[in-house]
């Protein structure tokens, strides 16, 4: 039987993008993510529980995101869990858990992030986005 890595999240950019290119100009973009749920205690008060998500985009979403994205934006991102092991300077076996998408949707409003009237800006996955040699202004909507 195949397994389900499947992670669907939406938040609020805890900073900007940091996008990095590596060897054959492949962009590839990290930020904290917050997703944030609200309920009610016993006693009825309100609780709030923040939990932060390291989200890596590669390609043409690591470029939307440099492009579009900043500290405080809205996403919905859909992709899957990843850990990564490492050894510090003292040799220390190191872990990192990551979401890596590969659909992307910004929820900000159109006039929050491009001086729009209020719409939804389309989501992309990672098959929409045209090559970096590719002219983004004639296969953009927008």
């Amino acid at each position: 039987m195949r397994g389900v890595n499947r992670v669907m999240l939406i938040g609020n950019l805890g900073k900007d993008p940091d996008v990095q290119y590596l060897e054959g100009n492949i962009a590839v973009a990290k930020f904290p993510l917050a997703t944030t749920e609200t309920y009610k205690d016993r006693a009825g008060k309100l609780i709030s529980q923040t939990e932060w998500h390291t989200v890596v985009l590669w390609r043409g979403l690591a470029e939307l995101a440099q492009k579009y994205l900043h500290k405080g934006s809205l996403i919905y991102v859909e992709g899957r869990l990843r850990t990564r092991s490492w050894e510090d300077k003292e040799g220390n076996k190191k872990f990192a858990t990551e979401v890596v998408g590969d659909n992307l949707i910004m929820l900000d409003k159109r006039g929050d992030a491009h001086g729009g009237h209020g719409d939804p800006i389309e989501g992309y996955n990672a098959d929409d986005i045209p090559p970096p040699s590719a002219d983004p202004g004639e296969t953009l909507p927008f």
